[in-house]
């Protein structure tokens, strides 16, 4: 499981601590929450309505954390992620379980309960993993049945670790333990975690990559249940490594590269706290980085324990030139710290699914670039056309709402920064602020609520050329999260935050001259 025992949050924090305070239900629905502490109760009392979110994925109740890599069964993609049933109620037996929901668009789902139950060996609960289809039936339970290998510590510790398996004969749908005993044991190592397979037909093997603490390990397996380790990568300085992510991508320019990624809280080095990726080499054993620094598919603070997975056409075919990635909106730091637990019995957003592609910079090096998923345009309710909008200072628009999506291309002379006040309130005293300043753009949400009581972490930065004199910003806004993809979605920024319900407003401002907002388009959507 990602961020446990300390390790990506508070030092010294045990994993189930974190699991300590929340409530139950099903999508959509307001529900009743029960047996809470006397603070969230009067907290609750001050709910004037729901903090769902409209067009995001959200738990139906309790708790969820991070999204495991959805995989594609039967025309569906099953999207699988860590929940606890006793958040709230469970105290030192909460934990996480692997519960399912189904989409075909990625904007639209539908639960299907718990897949693989917590608490029913002696290992405990389920942490994170992923789950492959074993097409060639090379574990032995059939063709076509579903293998989750997951990590699991039958002490709930960072120094017993050990991967452990479950198989499905049923699409997927539930699944039952292989033993009691790990496929791949803790050779004797804290941090031991996270394994991430993918088949490497060219060779006729599995790959598992691993999060061990400042590494990520490879491991080779012919049948899924016994694993040999081949090699490592290594990088120090930025974090612990958890939640590894390992794929191959044809580039815009018909290159074919491998992609290894982590989930990492750089925090302590000034780096961002969400996946750090390394174009490079795969052989099939071992990693080759094209250089030694990574590159970070967000900036925010809170797009931690992503996943990306296949993007397929209609039809299943797979399209070599594009992924698909989600986000668990939240971080460590801060987890418990929300009022959907309180006003709508959930802790547990996603960020929308976005859509990855591999580009070439001038200089030759690669990155990723994300945009929305484009399912989302299926769900348009209402388009609001503002045209061409000239700003200098702040211009208040007329148009209110708390969860839609702005566009708008900014075009300047000289400026100083420029951007959109979000959610603001009617007096202007609150909101969120998101656009460029000089050479860096920007999220900050300090204008509002939001989780980090510490005041650390409320403006994000990623670097921006402002000798171009013009940015496009496309930004979602949901009624407990922004996110901000910056023109071609090389730099995004991902945030949690909190404003009122009757903050519904919204502005344009600029600093230090004049700029046109050109073809500002906002869309609602309905899910």
């Amino acid at each position: 499981m990602c961020a446990t025992s300390g390790t990506s949050g508070s030092p010294g924090i045990s994993r189930r601590s974190l699991f300590a305070a929340s409530a139950v239900g099903v999508v959509g629905a307001v529900l009743p929450v029960v047996a809470r502490p006397a603070a969230a109760r009067s907290r609750a009392a001050a709910c004037t309505g729901s903090y769902r979110a409209e067009y995001h994925f959200t738990v139906p109740d309790q708790w969820k954390n991070d999204p495991q890599r959805p995989v594609w069964i039967d025309g569906e993609y099953h999207y699988y992620y860590l929940y606890n049933p006793d958040y709230l109620t469970g105290g030192t037996t909460a934990g996480t379980s692997w519960r399912l929901a189904t989409s075909t668009d990625l904007v639209s789902f539908t639960d299907r309960g718990i897949a693989v139950p917590k608490d029913t060996t002696p290992n405990g609960d389920v942490w994170s993993g992923s789950a492959v289809v074993d097409t060639d039936n090379t574990a032995g339970f059939g063709a076509g049945a579903v293998i989750v290998l997951a990590t699991m510590s039958p002490d709930d510790n960072a120094n017993t670790q050990a991967q452990y398996l479950y198989y499905s004969t049923d699409g997927g749908r539930t699944f039952t333990n292989h033993g009691t005993d790990p496929v791949l044991p803790n050779p004797g190592v804290r941090d031991f975690r996270d394994p991430k397979v993918i088949r490497d037909q060219e060779r006729g093997r599995w790959v598992m990559t691993l999060a061990e603490n400042d590494k990520v390990g490879f491991y080779h397996s012919r049948d899924l249940k016994s694993w040999t380790y081949v090699s490592g990568f290594i990088r120090d300085g930025i974090g612990v490594f958890e939640c590894p992510d390992l794929f191959r991508i044809r580039a815009q320019d018909g290159t074919w590269k491998w992609v290894l990624g982590v989930s990492v809280n750089g925090k302590g080095a000034g780096l961002p706290t969400t996946y750090a990726y390394w174009p490079g080499s795969f052989d099939g054993t071992s990693f080759t980085a094209d250089a030694e620094e990574p590159e970070w598919l967000d900036h925010g603070w809170d797009w931690y324990a992503a996943v990306t997975f296949e993007k397929r056409d209609p039809d299943g075919t797979v399209d070599p030139t594009a992924r698909y990635a989600i986000g668990w909106l939240n971080h460590w730091d801060y987890a418990n710290n929300t009022p959907t637990i309180d006003c709508d019995g959930f802790n547990g957003t996603d960020s929308i699914v976005r859509e990855v592609t591999l580009k070439r910079t001038s200089g030759g090096s690669y990155y990723l670039a994300s945009t929305p998923v484009p399912g989302l345009d299926a769900y348009v309710s209402r388009t609001v056309d503002l045209g061409d909008l000239d700003v200098d200072g702040t211009r208040v628009l007329d148009y209110e709402g708390t969860a839609y999506e702005l566009s708008t291309r900014v075009e300047w002379d000289q400026l100083t920064g420029a951007g959109v006040q979000l959610r603001r309130s009617g007096d202007g005293s609150r909101h969120v602020d998101a656009g460029v300043h000089g050479d860096y753009s920007f999220v900050n949400r300090g204008q509002t609520e939001n989780p980090d009581t510490s005041g650390n972490w409320q403006e994000s930065h990623a670097p921006f050329d402002p000798a171009a004199h013009t940015v496009r910003l496309r930004i979602l806004v949901d009624r407990t999260s922004v996110e901000m993809f910056v023109d071609d979605g090389r730099y995004t920024h991902s945030h949690e935050a909190f404003p009122d319900l009757a903050d519904t407003g919204l502005a344009l401002f600029t600093l230090g001259g004049k700029a046109v907002f050109k073809n500002t388009v906002i869309r609602e959507f309905a899910v």
